[in-house]
């Protein structure tokens, strides 16, 4: 059994990208299979993450916020947020990964008070939002739970802009906090 404390959290860097895409790569596999190709799941998709996080890990953007979880040295889990990304919903949660054998130990929930914290301390006066493919239920359980409340919903995009990476019409859901400040009890 993890004890929360064993994880360390810690703002990402540029090492990190390898790890974080490996984790990043293994949740789309076991959560977006159906929505996006399963020539892209199986194939090239580790890659495709890779050189996202080395991009992001580099040269991060001032307005990004990448924290990992780290137990023994492994990444376990990470969250990256970009604040102000939208006028009206505020700080885009853009990702939040946990590795599968770890998860309902508390580390998602405070992967997500440490993004909102960051929020409240960068943008006060912002929200928080994301996109959940609507296939999730398990995320979207998580997020309610959690105080998030489904806004709207859209199409989803196509990882890398490739149409031949999705299923159909894979739909994703809005969540959002208007007061990121009360996600600040779960840190």
């Amino acid at each position: 059994m993890i004890d929360l404390d064993d994880v360390r959290f810690r703002s990402a860097c540029a090492i990190d990208a390898r790890a974080v895409a490996r984790l990043h790569a293994d949740s789309w596999r076991r959560h977006y299979r159906g929505a996006y190709s399963d020539a892209f799941l199986d194939g090239d998709v580790v890659q495709d993450r890779l050189s996202v996080w080395i991009g992001r890990l580099s040269d991060p953007l001032p307005e990004a916020c990448t924290i990992i979880a780290a137990r023994d040295g492994v990444v376990v889990g990470f969250v990256h947020g970009v604040l102000g990304e939208d006028p009206t919903w505020g700080a885009l949660l853009d990702n939040l990964h946990v590795a599968h054998g770890l998860k309902r130990r508390g580390i998602g929930t405070r992967l997500l008070s440490l993004i909102a914290q960051a929020v409240v301390e960068r943008t006060p006066s912002s929200g928080l939002y994301l996109w959940v493919l609507e296939q999730n239920t398990d995320a979207q359980a998580f997020y309610a739970a959690r105080g998030g409340t489904c806004v709207g919903k859209e199409f989803a995009l196509p990882p890398g802009g490739d149409p031949r990476r999705l299923n159909g019409a894979p739909v994703k859901l809005r969540y959002a906090w208007p007061y990121p400040s009360k996600l600040l009890a779960g840190a």
